[in-house]
């Protein structure tokens, strides 16, 4: 069954500690919460996060329904991170947002090629979502939804914003690793989790899990009707990431092809420190297209 537990004192502060220059925000943040969801999915039980706004448990608005950010992690990351390795429980008090910090293994956010039970992206839309809706009062229309994450995360944002767009208002990547669908077992020479990850995910080259899922082609075939049905994009990159020309190229594509966006390139590489001052500029943005729904 379904269940929800709050983290305890101990633990938050346990958490605070780890943070070290983010213990500052230990009397300061916004409640927490771990649910655990039964995935019929996957196969098993998964858990995700949950930052409330600082008002969500006023009573003047137990009523009200709020905007809410779905997070997602990176390759070999998962959900606490935000916690652990972000201001984001200080950041989000600056907004009436709710946060949902998401688990994704390293499954790439799609439905694996190779491992019937790693159904990532059906997960998150068929009962991650769904759960979230029920549970807690937030928006369940396209105009109260985001969804942004990093590396892995950031590449899965864009997808199911381009994919899905009858979803979410804005998709945001922070690094995003947006060729990995289209490296094949040549271009993976090191062996390890992202070789692993990639090809247990996106299969062999030519598979029809590549195509579904390349957010260059998935760009491409959008038919220029539908471009203003799209959500908003935001894509930002350190220059010294080595993933900087992913980013790049991906722009570039969506300034031809006349989609929507905002990127910036600032100064940074794939690093904490990095997604730390974007992810304040992402919550920012969120609640900005938020305001204007």
């Amino acid at each position: 069954m379904k269940q929800a537990r709050s983290i305890s004192q101990g633990l938050l502060l346990l958490i605070v500690l780890t943070l070290g220059p983010f213990a500052v925000y230990a009397q300061r943040v916004p409640p927490v919460g771990e649910i655990e969801l039964k995935s019929a999915l996957l196969g098993r039980t998964i858990s995700y996060r949950i930052l409330y706004p600082a008002t969500y448990q006023y009573p003047e608005n137990r009523e009200r329904r709020y905007p809410v950010v779905y997070l997602l992690h990176g390759v070999t990351g998962e959900s606490a991170n935000w916690l652990q390795r972000t201001g984001v429980a200080q950041y989000a008090m600056q907004h009436d947002l709710l946060i949902v910090m998401v688990e994704g293994a390293n499954g790439w956010y799609t439905d694996s090629a190779t491992k019937p039970a790693d159904k990532y992206e059906s997960y998150i839309l068929r009962e991650l979502i769904p759960d979230v809706e029920k549970r807690f009062r937030v928006s369940a229309q396209r105009e109260g939804r985001a969804i942004a994450g990093l590396s892995m995360g950031g590449y899965g944002a864009i997808k199911f914003g381009l994919k899905h767009p009858e979803m979410f208002a804005l998709a945001a990547s922070m690094s995003g690793a947006f060729g990995a669908a289209s490296l094949t077992e040549k271009e993976l020479r090191d062996p390890g989790f992202i070789r692993d990850s990639v090809l247990q995910t996106f299969g062999p080259a030519g598979s029809p899990t590549r195509a579904a899922n390349d957010v260059f082609k998935l760009a491409r075939e959008v038919p220029a009707k539908q471009i203003p049905m799209l959500p908003f994009f935001y894509i930002d990159c350190g220059t010294e990431d080595f993933l900087f020309t992913q980013s790049r190229e991906l722009a570039s594509l969506l300034v031809e092809l006349k989609i929507p966006h905002e990127y910036r390139e600032l100064p940074g590489n794939h690093s904490w420190p990095y997604w730390d001052a974007q992810l304040q500029e992402i919550l920012k943005i969120a609640a900005m297209k938020f305001r204007a729904m």
